[in-house]
């Protein structure tokens, strides 16, 4: 007997609840804002649309689904079925924060706040749940690339943005990079990180470095291209360190091979650095295009 499907609620806790826990009452954080100038209405508003849309999107379940819920902090330790319809209640960047734990389960995004979220993977509004819901699991859905890297002790990570690989904080990275295919060529490198995005990734952080760049390459990758950007960051030139490999493409069978030159590097996905890979000297980590995609909803 198969079980019946469980719709898996995924959201964040408000600016307004992070103010409230920190200052200890509603009263205090208002005082606090006021006095620099800012309403607290603001803040307050967007947590009461949010509680909404939580709200009406739990009562559309279908009343036969088991339902489950999520907070963006618990992610990594919540164990999501293969029954599972994803529903994330938020920002964009709530739903490329849930898609590194995800094994194929259909996502559909809701928006919380039209115009203030571009829109790019919270596609509709909470009134439309109660008929996507039941059409998730039968429905079409674009399978959105992602991008992973993978350490020569197993680690691995995956993003549906991008992957940073660098120091953590501030410090200089100092490793060796080379290019599949690129006839052995490597170069020892001083930077801020190596950022390796997909197409949904050059709707944020990867497209401001495109634009950085000169847009070179000379196009940016769509969501479901199977095909990367990558971008070192602030290359140093020094007599150890050279700066002619600084940004490329990567195909669906390429990949970007980097061996550790510091003490510690991380890699990390999606701004999520509390769950990194730990990178030590000599070891060595390729990052390419990921054997799974996220389906998301239209």
């Amino acid at each position: 007997m198969s079980l019946a499907p469980r719709a898996v609620l995924v959201h964040r806790t408000t600016e307004y609840e992070e103010l409230v826990a920190h200052h200890g009452t509603h009263g205090q954080a208002a005082f606090f804002l006021s006095s620099r100038g800012r309403d607290i209405e603001e803040v307050a508003e967007r947590d009461r649309r949010t509680r909404r849309a939580l709200a009406e999107v739990a009562s559309a379940i279908p009343l036969t689904w088991r339902q489950s819920r999520v907070e963006r902090a618990d992610l990594d330790r919540f164990l999501f079925a293969p029954e599972d319809v994803v529903v994330v209640v938020g920002q964009d960047g709530l739903v490329a924060n849930t898609a590194k734990y995800l094994a194929g389960q259909p996502v559909v995004g809701i928006d919380t706040d039209p115009g203030r979220n571009p829109g790019v993977l919270v596609r509709h509004r909470p009134g439309e749940a109660a008929a996507l819901l039941p059409a998730a699991l039968t429905s079409a859905v674009d399978e959105l690339t992602m991008v992973e890297a993978v350490a020569d002790d197993t680690q691995r990570i995956i993003a549906l943005n991008e992957i940073y690989l660098g120091a953590a904080g501030h410090q200089t990275a100092r490793y060796r990079l080379g290019l599949e295919d690129d006839g052995g060529v490597v170069e020892a490198q001083a930077s801020s990180g190596v950022l390796v995005g997909t197409g949904t990734g050059a709707t944020g952080w990867i497209r401001s470095v495109w634009q950085e760049r000169g847009a070179a390459p000379a196009s940016l990758p769509r969501p479901t291209d199977d095909r990367l950007l990558w971008f070192v960051r602030e290359a140093w030139p020094s007599p150890a360190t050279g700066t002619s490999l600084v940004a490329g493409e990567l195909s669906a069978s390429a990949g970007l091979h980097l061996t550790v030159e510091s003490e510690r590097l991380i890699a990390f996905g999606d701004g999520i650095e509390a769950d990194a890979l730990q990178l030590t000297w000599g070891q060595s980590v390729r990052v390419g295009v990921a054997g799974t995609s996220l389906r998301l909803v239209g």
